[in-house]
């Protein structure tokens, strides 16, 4: 017997799909939609699902369920675009994913077993591995990386590669040489300043970088969480200091601003 919630979510997604149908109709449709690629949408794919995660970061689930719509949104231009090229469409999007996720979890959808959660993380990828190849690689580890991070922000990349990394053996034997290796980087990035030699600087802040990626995952702390919890302090006392000074915030001196963004430390106790 069918649910009617099912019922009611299949008239929804129609509709939905009708909507965006009509919006990239060749004589009715909006001309913004239908000047959108696959290409065209991909600033607007990575800021809806930023906004998912503001979402998620404020607790928030009204704002959630409308950035998640959004997001969706997305998804299902890009499944229309594919439509009209006769490429797939949403329906195939739904099978792949959903064959995948069975396939990759044998022990819920085939011999129900009990696993521990690095049982499954093991199991998903070698599963993966085996679903895509590397024939006759000397190097298969770095092959799959290349694949995996290509796109990827670059914070992320480090991440991911540094996790590989350390599973297959790579890693340090304590905390105490990571942080021995973030003075070294430090050191090597201010000489390379202090030299006025940009590319070489360049490349050492981004040691420095990768070092520092490396301690918060040996300290299982979030790269990206803690950035995203500096930025909003950051503004939130940028608002405190424009909201106590009288004039435009270029006009005040720098002692004046180092005073009130000192209150905005002491006052938003962030």
């Amino acid at each position: 017997m069918t649910n009617t919630s099912e019922i009611n979510s299949e008239e929804k997604i129609d509709k939905l799909l009708g909507v965006v149908s009509k919006l990239r109709d060749p004589i009715n449709g909006c001309p913004w939609d239908l000047k959108q690629t696959h290409l065209s949408l991909i600033p607007y794919v990575l800021e809806e699902a930023y906004e998912v995660a503001q979402a998620i970061r404020d607790d928030n689930p009204n704002s959630l369920k409308e950035e998640l719509g959004d997001l969706l949104l997305q998804i299902i231009l890009h499944a229309q675009i594919a439509k009209e090229k006769n490429l797939f469409d949403l329906t195939d999007i739904i099978d792949v994913i959903t064959e995948k996720l069975i396939r990759r979890h044998p022990h819920v959808f085939q011999n129900n077993a009990k696993v521990s959660i690095k049982e499954v993380e093991d199991s998903w990828e070698k599963i993966k591995n085996n679903e895509k190849p590397l024939n006759n690689s000397k190097s298969p580890i770095s092959d799959r990386l290349k694949l995996k991070i290509r796109p990827q922000p670059s914070t992320k990349a480090a991440l991911i590669i540094s996790k590989k990394a350390a599973k297959n053996g790579f890693e340090w034997e304590k905390s105490d040489q990571i942080w021995d290796k973030l003075y070294e980087e430090l050191e090597e990035l201010k000489c390379a300043l202090k030299a006025e030699k940009l590319s070489e600087a360049e490349a050492e802040i981004g040691d420095v970088l990768f070092t520092l990626i490396n301690i918060a995952r040996w300290n299982k702390i979030s790269i990206e969480e803690g950035l995203a919890k500096t930025n909003q302090r950051f503004l939130e006392r940028l608002a405190y200091i424009e909201k106590h000074i009288e004039g435009e915030l270029n006009s005040q001196s720098k002692k004046k601003l180092e005073k009130y963004w000192k209150l905005a430390k002491i006052n938003l106790m962030h």
